[in-house]
């Protein structure tokens, strides 16, 4: 495993590196997420896969976000990581707004082997609104301890349905920092706002047309502590419709869970999916 940080479109990118022979995997974690979202993929896929898993900008150790971030500028970034590595061929993973994200790479880009989308890449509309923005006012929330923040985040994955375990403490550690005598999450919200807004201008008919390799849809339908699933099944009518190649598989996870758990059944598809091609 090898920490590096490289300048793409004017500024840095972080990402962990994982050695693997059989081809090159590149994970993109969620909305306010960091590389460490995507752990237990990497746990299992690397040494056999090589497996980049990358702090989108704005996130853990990559430079801030720029002024009009957004799903398309995020793409371009990944696009050119993909350029300034010369990976070729590469398959394609993304988690929530990164499923947004790589389903828009393999639009433009030709030779992606396969792309894994955890439970994103959909249709949205108020339903998910009203799930996710009550929990980003803890982005520009000050606290006075590193401690302080990883207790409020255990409260907030608690009432998510999410187990608490070491990793999730070291994901919170990671992405919390100081700021002016006071702790804070390393984003801007008003930048992970606006990320977020462009969820809805993401239209996957456009996008999905163009994608010509294998796609492997997860999605979670697990509720989500006391709300609902974050996608619903008609969130995919769309992705569903216009996708040329897709396999959907239907977990009981939610959508927290998928990727702050180790989710066997979920990973027995991901496997069978990368040996199809």
């Amino acid at each position: 495993m090898e920490y590096q940080t490289i300048e793409v479109n004017g500024s840095a990118l972080h990402f962990v590196d994982y050695p693997g022979e059989k081809g090159t995997i590149i994970a993109v974690h969620g909305l306010t997420g960091n590389h460490m979202q995507m752990h237990y993929y990497a746990e299992l896929l690397k040494g056999d896969y090589r497996f980049i898993s990358v702090d989108l900008k704005g996130r853990g150790n990559s430079a801030p976000a720029p002024e009009n971030t957004g799903i398309e500028l995020h793409t371009q970034d990944i696009l050119a990581l993909l350029d300034a590595l010369n990976i070729e061929s590469p398959i394609l993973m993304g988690y929530s707004m990164g499923a947004f994200i790589m389903a828009n790479v393999a639009s433009k880009r030709k030779d992606v082997k396969g792309v894994i989308l955890l439970d994103g890449a959909a249709t949205c509309t108020d339903h998910q609104r009203q799930i996710v923005e009550p929990s980003l006012g803890r982005i520009s929330k000050p606290y006075d301890s590193a401690d302080a923040y990883i207790e409020e985040i255990k409260a907030i994955y608690g009432r998510l349905g999410v187990e608490w375990t070491d990793h999730l403490a070291s994901v919170g550690r990671y992405e919390v920092a100081i700021q002016d005598e006071h702790w804070e999450n390393k984003s801007d919200e008003e930048k992970i706002r606006l990320d977020f807004q462009s969820f809805y201008d993401y239209k996957p008919a456009e996008v999905f047309e163009k994608v010509e390799c294998p796609i492997l849809l997860i999605h979670s339908t697990g509720g989500i502590g006391t709300m609902p699933a974050l996608f619903l099944v008609e969130s995919y009518t769309e992705t569903l419709k216009y996708a040329k190649n897709i396999w959907k598989f239907t977990s009981n996870s939610n959508h927290y869970t998928l990727v702050f758990e180790e989710r066997k059944d979920v990973n027995r598809v991901i496997l069978r999916f990368l040996e199809s091609f």
